[in-house]
């Protein structure tokens, strides 16, 4: 879902000429000043002179989320040091900002700031699940990029065109289908998300799923079960509590009215608070929920975002080098606690990512 923030913020500034060239101005004035210490000690005094603080300019990356919107930020933030220094310059005068630049680069500021502080928190490794996806939608929709009153006509256009694009990727039936199934499955959330006149087919769907999980299950001990006959096993010394258990009966499905049951106290039992992690809520409450449990590992187990696994590429590329190419995976994911060695396998990771993308598609 980042990716698509920057998709977004991308294409709600395409095609605008003002923001074109105020963003282009910004991008010249940065690199003057990157491109020459002499420039920048210059810069720093006149940050003093004006009380500001003694920050260096940024320069926007493509490749980086945000970066765009923290250039524009910092330029505006150092507009007077920057204004007085270039003014006395004939030969770099020509770089001031105007009074229309700047109020198109605040304008920018205001509607991408937002989303820059949404992001970075939506990007997070503990417990960002795709859950989110559905409660961060409405909750963008309502607040964070909703227009206020004192918002500029850009700021209000720029808003509407991010949430439109970012709406409308997520407008499939299937996509929706799963959002909601991910959103009733986190204890966080439950129906909070859901429109009311769907919350009856994600339950059927639950038990229909849960149902057909337990058939599955019970299939393959059957099979396990039809093994050689002639293998003699040691028999184990009982105990006294061995006593007292009864073998439960076969069954190849489960009852429907326990599985319902089952459902019912799931929903009347209260919300988790949002920063609670959901996975370990589902490992305490496993044997409340033997068979939701299992449904909650299917689904909540795709991240929001692919932020996770870009970042143990990142990791893995720093500990499996050229130089260290004879390295076992065992030994590559041996020691997951140091910081440096990936938590998770890398096909884990792979197989993660492409849920990810498959579902920001």
């Amino acid at each position: 879902m980042s990716l698509f923030c920057l998709l977004s913020s991308e294409n709600a500034v395409k095609g605008d000429e003002r923001i074109t060239r105020a963003v282009g101005l910004c991008k010249r004035l940065v690199g003057h000043f990157s491109h020459s210490w002499k420039e920048k000690m210059a810069l720093k005094n006149a940050q003093k002179e004006h009380n500001l603080p003694e920050h260096f300019l940024i320069t926007e990356c493509p490749t980086r989320w945000g970066s765009r919107q923290k250039m524009i930020q910092r330029v505006l933030e150092q507009q007077r040091a920057i204004s007085d220094f270039l003014s006395a310059n004939r030969k770099s005068r020509h770089l001031v900002p105007s009074s229309q630049d700047l109020d198109v680069l605040e304008s920018i500021n205001q509607a991408l700031q937002p989303l820059q502080e949404f992001t970075d928190a939506l990007s997070g490794e503990s417990y960002v699940s795709v859950s989110y996806v559905k409660p961060v939608l409405h909750l963008m929709n309502t607040s964070v990029l909703a227009a206020n009153e004192e918002d500029s006509d850009l700021t209000k256009s720029i808003k509407m065109k991010i949430l439109d694009y970012m709406n409308s990727k997520y407008d499939n039936p299937a996509t929706q289908e799963l959002l909601d199934m991910t959103t009733f499955m986190d204890p966080r959330f439950k129906v909070g998300y859901i429109s009311s006149d769907k919350v009856s087919d994600i339950s059927a769907r639950v038990m229909s799923e849960i149902e057909a999980t337990v058939s599955k299950e019970q299939s393959l001990s059957n099979q396990d079960h039809q093994g050689p006959s002639d293998v003699i096993l040691k028999k184990a010394k009982k105990s006294l509590g061995s006593f007292f258990k009864t073998s439960p009966a076969p069954s190849s499905v489960v009852p429907s009215h326990a599985v319902e049951a089952e459902l019912n106290s799931y929903l009347v039992s209260p919300t988790i608070d949002s920063e609670m992690d959901p996975l370990t809520w589902w490992r305490l409450h496993q044997v409340n929920f033997p068979h939701l449990s299992k449904l909650a590992r299917k689904y909540l187990c795709i991240p929001a975002t692919s932020s996770p696994s870009e970042r143990l590429f990142s990791t893995a590329g720093n500990v499996v080098t050229c130089q260290r190419t004879c390295l076992k995976p065992t030994k590559v994911t041996a020691n997951r606690k140091s910081k440096y060695v990936p938590r998770f396998s890398v096909i884990h990771s792979v197989n993660l990512n492409y849920k990810c993308l498959h579902l920001n598609r």
